[in-house]
């Protein structure tokens, strides 16, 4: 069930509907609220109040329909100006960093602000009766209406001084780094204990006798990327079925209809019900989330920098400044434990065996797409390898160092072969010779 809200609320959160549709509720029930409180409320205390707005039925009329035409017209304007911001950051950032705009929080109050606006006046002006004796004039929700409008005047004069500080190179990447950050502190929440990591071989040796031969593959029914998978709910269904689970997909995997999602011992087990709750436990869709999947979130800073290098845009100075996040993100998953595969049931028996990236699958994810873009410029190749032996000062295992030391002599490998100017091959050899050292350095 964690998942399954997790999941929905990550689609809810990156959607232009949900707060503006939240805040128009809010609206509605306050324009209820503030016209009975005008039912109770003298006429001629609001009028000799001097604050509250005293006028008559045509006047109050003509504010309200004043402020509902202008407020919607601006709310107009606001989407436009926020549909020309995608389509300007989706063909300089990248596609997949629309999904950060539209998560802003800011753009989706600013609407939500204009649009329950111009509701709330709508709702107050139907309340208004007539010019003879039983006339009602709505005297606090009409006041109230012009603060809203004034308070709206506000959020414009927010919303224009926002939208071009967001699609500031250095505001986006900073964004895209914080989620990042706060993914791995949710994914990878405790610190890192002494004694290795978990290998490969650990894992494998847990296994039963014969899982390899005798496991039945649970196939899936869906194509399309894995968005989140409930751990929990596997686990108690293994347990429940006293099974052992492996799982052969992580989140943020595409897969196609039919291929296995895991491997299920013993197989007698892989009944047609178990095969359709173990379903139920993997959430798909068309595109990946941060949610479970720090891969995304890591390719999201490497996108921007990739393109960043294309010939088309030659930004060198942005790839910069992405690889210096990756560097606080490889640091800061290095203080931490990756969590285990390898879940129990109370009885200490194995049952869920799930494949976890390791820290050599999110180093690769973070430095060899810009390494294979990047090797020409001499630049990027000397900052790259400025990181790596900043993030080795950090760094506690060796095996985490020893996987930087590949990265980096790779990194050598392809600027040495690419630079024409003999300084520039040397300036890569220093800083190269730098970055070994502080990876070898044993006294820490």
């Amino acid at each position: 069930m964690k998942t399954f809200l997790s999941t929905q609320w990550e689609r809810l959160s990156s959607s232009y509907w949900f707060i503006p549709t939240v805040m128009s509720f809010l609206a509605t029930g306050l324009s209820f609220l503030t016209v009975h409180i005008d039912t109770l409320i003298n006429a001629k205390w609001a009028r000799a109040a001097g604050w509250i707005w005293a006028g008559g039925p045509e006047g109050a009329r003509s504010v309200l329909s004043t402020i509902a035409g202008s407020t919607i017209t601006v709310a107009g304007v606001v989407f436009s100006i926020t549909i020309v911001t995608l389509s300007l950051a989706s063909s300089q950032f990248g596609p997949r960093l629309l999904r950060n705009f539209m998560n802003d929080r800011a753009t989706q109050f600013v609407l939500g602000v204009f649009v329950a606006t111009f509701l709330y006046s709508l709702l107050i002006l139907r309340t208004i009766r007539g010019t003879d004796a039983n006339s009602f004039v709505p005297f606090l929700s009409v006041t109230s209406g012009i603060l809203f409008a004034v308070a709206s005047v506000g959020f414009l004069i927010f919303f224009i001084h926002h939208v071009p500080h967001s699609i500031l190179a250095e505001n986006l990447i900073g964004r895209v780094a914080d989620e990042l950050q706060l993914r791995i502190e949710r994914l990878y929440p405790d610190k890192l204990e002494e004694g290795r990591r978990e290998r490969k071989s650990d894992i494998e040796s847990q296994l039963p006798a014969g899982f390899a031969e005798e496991a039945q593959p649970l196939e899936s029914k869906n194509s399309g990327f894995i968005q989140a998978i409930d751990k929990e709910r596997l686990l108690e269904l293994a347990t429940r079925e006293e099974v052992v689970l492996r799982l052969c997909r992580r989140s943020g995997d595409f897969v196609a209809e039919e291929t296995a999602l895991a491997l299920v011992w013993p197989a007698d087990k892989l009944t047609e019900e178990f095969e359709k709750k173990c379903f139920d436990a993997f959430f798909f869709g068309s595109h990946r989330t941060p949610n479970q999947d720090i891969e995304y979130a890591i390719d999201q800073l490497v996108e921007v920098a990739v393109r960043a290098l294309s010939p088309g845009i030659n930004d060198p100075f942005t790839a910069m400044s992405c690889i210096e996040w990756l560097g606080v993100a490889l640091i800061s998953v290095g203080r931490r434990q990756i969590p285990s595969a390898l879940h129990y049931d109370g009885e200490r028996h194995l049952r869920l065996v799930t494949d976890v990236i390791d820290y050599s699958g999110i180093a690769a994810a973070a430095l060899n797409q810009i390494r294979q873009y990047g090797c020409a410029s001499v630049g990027v190749v000397i900052r790259l390898l400025d990181m790596i032996a900043r993030v080795a000062l950090e760094l506690e295992r060796t095996e985490d160092r020893q996987v930087l030391i590949d990265h980096a002599a790779a990194i050598r490998e392809d600027g040495l072969r690419e630079a024409k100017n003999e300084r520039d091959k040397s300036d890569i050899e220093t800083m190269y010779l730098q970055a070994q050292k502080a990876l070898t350095e044993e006294d820490r």
